[in-house]
């Protein structure tokens, strides 16, 4: 008899966890069937994807969307469709927002404000303040929780934990890996004072490498101290490259595009306040470093820590220019192009957006192009070259700092859970995301 599937991806390069094949992926209803010759198979469509790459689906797992409370930067709904349109399947969305998500309350809103909005999957983080730590246990354990979010230097918001003592007492309350900002807010306070006005150079004195440094060394004697898990997020220095190395029992690494693609003092010249970010993008040594430290295994994750501002806000001088940068849509071109320059290769890409977040944050059935697992795929064209431009990017803010950037390698196919999102730069389905499933917290079923 005839195998009879939902959706067969035809004659596509397919990057699965063995290495790449050319061949073709089976899928019936949300999950990947069968990988192998399907030419004799029948299926309601047969999408033909030669000369294509086939990826498993681009997981983002630090994006702020602004919603609640800053729904004129952005929301959940927008952000969604622009990760979307860039090949992302899912992302992981931080507590930020206004009010933050420091409640079970406050993420059930968030959960059902993603309801029938976000085209892609997604998960929330909790917010830890020195006032709910006694609530983080029930937090971490919710549907659609990817962890807890812990800064230790101010940034965009009002959480905030910078002492030891803080920091200590949630890595106890809590099970699950955490993920931090990892800034020391003493420094900060100390530099606040060397910002010269309208001098965007002046933001990596205020935030120097000291400032980076300090905070994770004590990070990760925490760590240590009560036997936990952390993930260090968008790592900016070389120097914390070599502390890092030395803690991959206790520490996991995110790195992002915007620290691999920029460097002062070209960025800050050229882009000024929109090229200001939390930690900041540093000087050439520390991006050279960052890139050592990628292709050496240190670096666990890629993801890009999306943050939209208005324009209007980004133009304000510094220091009055807020910190964040988008970066969602422009993840798998930008990453991509550096993949077609030969800095990492494209397996290294794959584990790094979706093996890694698999790994790093335990997801039950997403990260690779296996039997039985979620068909999430990112479809690109390698050979395809295009310039980025502010009118493509779709999130709100209406800009990227990537405006005129030549892409070689583009997305042509976003796949969420067996159906086509995103498909030769449009949207053809809106609103079907789902809350991601993490092995730590599988619910039982009947």
């Amino acid at each position: 008899m005839t195998q009879v599937f939902d959706l067969i991806l035809r004659g596509g390069t397919v990057v699965t966890p063995g290495g790449e094949a050319q061949t073709d992926i089976g899928i019936i209803g949300e999950r990947i069937a069968r990988i192998g010759d399907l030419s004799k198979a029948a299926a309601g469509e047969i999408y033909g994807a030669s000369g294509l790459h086939i990826l498993p689906g681009v997981i983002d797992t630090q994006v702020h969307f602004r919603e609640p409370g800053l729904e004129y930067k952005a929301d959940l709904e927008t952000e969604a469709r622009s990760a979307a349109l860039g090949g992302v399947v899912a992302v992981f969305e931080m507590p930020n927002t206004n009010p933050s998500t420091i409640t079970p309350d406050a993420m059930l809103d968030k959960l059902a404000r993603a309801k029938g909005r976000m085209d892609i999957d997604h998960a929330f983080y909790a917010g830890a303040t020195h006032d709910n730590v006694a609530l983080l246990p029930e937090m971490e354990r919710m549907l659609g929780c990817c962890g807890v979010k812990v800064f230790m230097g101010a940034s965009t918001g009002d959480l905030l934990i910078k002492d030891d003592a803080g920091v200590e007492a949630v890595l106890r309350a809590i099970k699950r890996r955490a993920a931090f900002h990892s800034e020391d807010e003493y420094r900060l306070e100390e530099r606040r004072s060397l910002a010269v006005t309208g001098d965007w150079n002046s933001h990596i004195i205020v935030r120097d490498v000291e400032a980076a440094v300090s905070s994770t060394r004590r990070l990760l004697r925490l760590a240590r101290k009560t036997g936990k898990r952390i993930h260090v997020l968008h790592i900016s220095t070389a120097e914390e490259m070599d502390l890092l190395v030395n803690a991959k029992d206790v520490a996991s690494v995110e790195v992002l595009p915007n620290h691999l693609t920029l460097a002062a003092p070209d960025c800050y010249d050229r882009l000024k306040g929109f090229a200001q970010q939390n930690p900041p993008v540093r000087e050439a040594r520390h991006r050279e470093a960052l890139w050592r430290a990628l292709n050496a295994g240190i670096v666990d994750v890629l993801a890009t820590d999306h943050a939209p501002h208005t324009i209007e806000e980004k133009q304000r001088p510094y220091p009055a220019s807020p910190s964040g940068m988008p970066g969602v849509q422009t993840l798998v071109p930008v990453m991509l192009t550096h993949v077609n320059d030969g800095k990492l290769s494209l397996q290294r890409f794959v584990e790094l957006t979706s093996a890694g977040p698999q790994r790093v944050f335990g997801l039950a059935d997403k990260g690779r192009i296996a039997e039985g697992y979620h068909a999430d795929f990112t479809i690109v064209d390698l050979k395809h070259k295009q310039t980025i431009t502010a009118d493509w990017s779709k999130s709100k803010c209406g800009w990227t700092q990537f405006d005129g950037f030549e892409a070689t390698g583009w997305p042509v196919g976003t796949v969420v859970r067996g159906g086509f999102v995103m498909r030769d730069g449009e949207i053809v389905k809106k609103g079907g995301g789902q809350p991601v499933r993490f092995n730590e917290t599988l619910e039982p079923q009947d």
